[in-house]
């Protein structure tokens, strides 16, 4: 039995009817340049064979009666994989179109809790013989880092490589009775007390941040300042999911000529392809919009426990600015400025403070907000997340077929009802754009500007180096 820390455990407080906290990731295989050709038998055996590898995919969310603490994991005593695995055909005509509005149906879907919190769906008669995998894993048992990992377990570089793992008799650990749920969360209780030591340490921070602009030092941009924008509203239950790819030797290019990293690439990408898709609409904020950008803290944390370990920045993505050039060199110098003051803070300061959070005080609250719509009766907190995650720069094959795309999805939020995730693989760069169907009804065109505003800045970059 593992208990949820408090923040893996408010991904779970914070879905509501509306608000999905899961997350989703489109593989395209190609099982032509697969050493095995492809059956569902045979990867439905390889998946089962692996399973021993990622023990979380058998663990269950169980809450602890009158919701006293925070869930536990434990041993799903009756683990089938076919709760978890799902073969559906690709709709006629069967193009890029339709897969996206599988996927996005998928995504729209809320995650049964009374199994293990993740799906896999096999998705056949894609062109060329291709065929698609979507995963989809809740937050609460995934972060970037962790998603990476497990990402890895199922892979192999090719039949050379694949791990001798046969499969165990697997026996669940024994369920835990309600009377020692209980009587944990009741020796727990005191140490609730210690959100107490949170309050000086917040103050703390925020005094920084006031002290930094006193003295006109730029930090990172400041959550509550981000202008409307028409994705800036509370979400509905179903989403629009579009996809783009771009080649990461001309990310590298533009990065090397600019002097600014792959990171700052892409954060002005994600502007540019906004200010294009903003103005179409004629909805262009006179102020750049602010995206929250996830950070890993696996490197930092004092801690040893919990899943998701995370921290987050605000960061200003230049949509402001109509040169390509000009938006780039800005963005870096906002990200640096962001990076700096975000490296101040303590980075289990997040974890710190919902660790201590009251589970029904949390879902109360965010229920609450959701149905009273307060999202669009505040200051825009942010106007999306934006997710740029390192992957491997080699080939691989997924249960033994070749990956020829591996597009990512995040979740939305009332308020934020829009998310862009980046995701480098074997010389490819591949966005995943996911956002709620009321308000980002036509996401695809977004993801159309996406090579357009790489083209740009590649072509910015080399009249600079000509100069």
């Amino acid at each position: 039995m593992e208990r949820l820390t408090g923040l893996d455990a408010s991904f779970l407080y914070l879905e509501t009817p509306t608000q999905h906290l899961h997350v989703c990731a489109l593989l395209i295989l190609d099982p032509a340049a697969s050493e095995t050709p492809y059956s569902y038998d045979t990867f439905r055996a390889e998946l089962g064979r692996r399973l021993s590898l990622v023990p979380q995919m058998r663990k269950r969310v169980v809450e602890v009666p009158l919701n006293l603490d925070h869930p536990v994991w434990v041993d799903d005593p009756k683990f089938d994989l076919d709760n978890h695995l799902h073969r559906v055909g690709l709709p006629s005509p069967g193009g890029r179109d339709e897969l996206a509005e599988l996927v996005a149906d998928i995504a729209s879907t809320p995650m049964e809790r009374t199994h293990p919190l993740w799906e896999m769906t096999i998705v056949e008669g894609l062109p060329d013989g291709r065929l698609a995998v979507v995963c989809k894993y809740h937050h609460a048992t995934v972060d970037g880092v962790t998603a990476a990992d497990i990402l890895l377990a199922l892979c192999d570089l090719g039949p050379d490589s694949v791990p001798a793992t046969e499969p165990k008799d697997w026996e669940p650990e024994s369920q835990p009775a309600d009377w020692r749920l209980l009587t944990d969360a009741a020796i727990r209780m005191p140490a609730k007390a210690a959100i107490l030591g949170m309050v000086p340490k917040t103050l703390g921070m925020l005094a920084g941040f006031a002290h930094r602009r006193r003295k006109n030092q730029r930090g990172m941009a400041l959550p509550l300042t981000a202008p409307r924008t028409p994705f800036n509203r509370c979400i509905g239950a179903r989403r629009r999911i579009a996809f783009a790819e771009a080649n990461l030797d001309a990310i590298k290019e533009i990065r090397t000529r600019f002097d600014v990293t792959v990171n700052d690439v892409v954060m002005s990408v994600v502007g540019g392809a906004l200010r294009d898709y903003l103005t179409k609409h004629d909805e262009l904020p006179d102020r750049s919009l602010i995206a929250s950008v996830p950070v890993s803290v696996h490197r930092t944390t004092r801690h040893d426990d919990g899943i998701n370990k995370v921290s987050s920045l605000f960061a200003e993505l230049g949509t402001d600015i109509a040169d390509p050039a000009e938006r780039l060199r800005a963005v870096a110098a906002a990200n640096r400025a962001a990076k700096r003051e975000h490296d101040e803070v303590d980075p289990d300061f997040l974890r710190d403070l919902t660790n201590f959070a009251p589970p029904n005080t949390a879902r109360f609250a965010i229920r609450l907000y959701s149905q009273l719509g307060l999202a669009e009766h505040h200051p825009v907190v942010h106007n999306l997340v934006v997710s740029n995650v390192p992957g491997p720069s080699v080939p691989l094959n997924f249960l033994g077929l070749r990956i020829a795309g591996l597009y990512p999805f995040g979740p939305v939020f009332d308020g934020a009802g829009l998310t862009v995730t980046v995701l480098s693989l074997d010389g490819n760069l591949d966005f995943g754009l996911i956002a709620c169907r009321d308000l980002v009804p036509d996401v695809a065109v977004l993801a159309d500007a996406v090579p357009v505003a790489i083209d740009d800045l590649l072509v910015a970059a080399r009249e600079a180096d000509e100069l």
